[in-house]
């Protein structure tokens, strides 16, 4: 389910590749973008790692938020509403780096109420 979780940089780099962009495999390596850390991967963040090209950003961040199983973000969305999805959530955490980081599973994030 979470097998990305576990990918290095280099795992990354071969994903964007076989998702047809080569060309920016040396940005998600030269930026240390492990598995780890895809679930900051958006239009937003991806010019800061050098890629500009507005319609392949739309693609490599919908393309990340796929294989992390989350919705894309809505702009519009109100400050009042709650939080986004739990699968978000959960990834933040799993972000992160240390022993509970690499320990939570997503049940056990559910059950202890993290969202």
């Amino acid at each position: 389910m979470d097998a990305f979780l576990h990918w290095s940089c280099q795992d990354v780099a071969k994903w964007i590749d076989s998702l047809g962009y080569p060309q920016y495999t040396a940005c998600f390596t030269g930026n240390f973008i492990s598995g780890k850390k895809l679930i900051y991967i958006n239009c937003c963040y991806l010019p800061r790692i050098g890629i500009t090209d507005f319609e392949d950003m739309k693609a490599i961040s919908h393309h990340v938020r796929e294989l992390l199983g989350i919705e894309d973000p809505l702009w519009s969305r109100s400050i009042a509403l709650p939080p986004r999805d739990k699968r978000g959530l959960y990834l933040e955490q799993k972000s992160q780096t240390g022993q509970r980081a690499d320990s939570l599973t997503y049940a056990q994030f559910l059950r202890d109420g993290n969202n």
